[in-house]
């Protein structure tokens, strides 16, 4: 089933406000709030996606690469945090303090009201050649990463309990008032470490190397950033790891020049074959492609080859091969190639007859600045 657009989710259109955002969001979540709706698979999945939707827009950088990719452009999970995978607890953990204070808020109450923090964003670079971004690749990269030491164990906080907040009930003329701020000696996550091993730091992590999958999909392009999710440092305190960001590089083909998803090859012809005609090579990015050059071709037409360029990042067709033609002049000829180019000088058939459709060179330069 295809995903569906994230503006669309929330009823809005791509100008929307942050603030349109967030209030959609909360309406959203309380009404298929699992909460609500015990036992309600299809509320759950509705309260997944529309905790997906804003963990993109609600950033102002994954909503720019979603603005411009869409859901190709989010990673290889193809969309944002990918909270299909996703407990409930990870969810509440990353967007509950949009409802003020525990995200729970309709009875659930217990460890909902504990901040797990999510771990923080790593970032490396990708190098790949045309052929690569052509067809798309799966690369295995090796990351220096935090993740929670073997060994390590956590205690509650004696603070709040465990609870992650300190509660006080006060009197008012209206009656008894409860209220709920967040722990301040645990920050929320209603956890402290009891035992870690020496090389750990203070939060029971230690620094390890990880080989990640990562999924790049085809039509990628420099500078993009891609989204890997759960990839990054671990939370502390067993909390919501953070993503992985991998920024593209792509390096430069020997002959093929990149301009979106089209292609440019420049062709050289020696003037017998502009002349005359002739079937020539020209090189794909796996492979290679015969054409037919007409009979008196001219120096500067183009010829394209639909589809063979690069596939769009959204899915919307492949690009063209554009083949720029250039009739090539030596330099240097023989002593007999020079007997034989005299006498083909006032040859009729050399001497050049501009047709009266002909635009000037200045015409055609006051074109391009026009």
């Amino acid at each position: 089933m295809a995903k569906r657009d994230y503006y669309e989710i929330f009823g809005l259109d791509r100008n929307a406000s942050e603030s349109d955002i967030k209030k959609a969001y909360r309406k959203l979540a309380i009404q298929f709030h699992p909460d609500k709706n015990p036992g309600d698979s299809a509320a759950e999945e509705k309260f997944k996606e529309a905790a997906e939707a804003y963990e993109v827009l609600s950033d102002a950088q994954k909503r720019s690469r979603y603005d411009q990719f869409g859901h190709a452009g989010m990673g290889g999970n193809a969309g944002g945090g990918g909270f299909g995978g996703m407990n409930m607890d990870d969810i509440f953990s990353q967007f509950g303090d949009i409802f003020g204070g525990g995200f729970s808020g309709f009875g659930g109450g217990g460890s909902r009201g504990q901040r797990r923090t999510k771990g923080t964003n790593l970032r490396i670079r990708v190098k790949l050649n045309l052929e690569e971004i052509v067809n798309g690749v799966t690369k295995k990269i090796k990351v220096f990463k935090m993740v929670n030491a073997e060994g390590v164990q956590f205690d509650s906080c004696t603070t709040c309990g465990g609870t992650g907040q300190i509660r006080k009930v006060q009197n008012t003329i209206l009656g008894a008032m409860q209220t709920a701020t967040t722990c301040h000696t645990c920050g929320g996550v209603g956890k402290k470490v009891k035992e870690k091993p020496k090389d750990a730091d203070e939060f029971g992590q230690v620094r390890k190397e990880e080989l990640v999958e990562i999924k790049i999909p085809a039509g990628v392009g420099e500078g993009m950033t891609l989204n890997v999710s759960g990839k990054g440092n671990a939370g502390p305190f067993g909390g919501v790891p953070g993503d992985l960001l991998v920024q593209i590089e792509e390096e430069e083909h020997p002959v093929l020049k990149r301009d979106g998803v089209n292609l440019y090859y420049d062709l050289y012809l020696n003037f017998i074959d502009a002349t005359l005609g002739a079937s020539v090579d020209v090189p794909l990015v796996t492979g290679k492609a015969q054409i037919k050059i007409d009979p008196g071709t001219q120096s500067g037409k183009i010829l394209r080859l639909r589809g063979k360029g690069v596939p769009d990042v959204n899915g919307y067709g492949t690009g063209d091969l554009l083949v720029n033609l250039n009739v090539w002049t030596p330099q240097r000829v023989s002593k007999e190639e020079r007997e034989v180019l005299e006498k083909l000088r006032d040859s009729e058939n050399f001497i050049p007859k501009p047709s009266g459709k002909d635009k000037s060179f200045f015409q055609r330069v006051k074109e391009m600045f026009q």
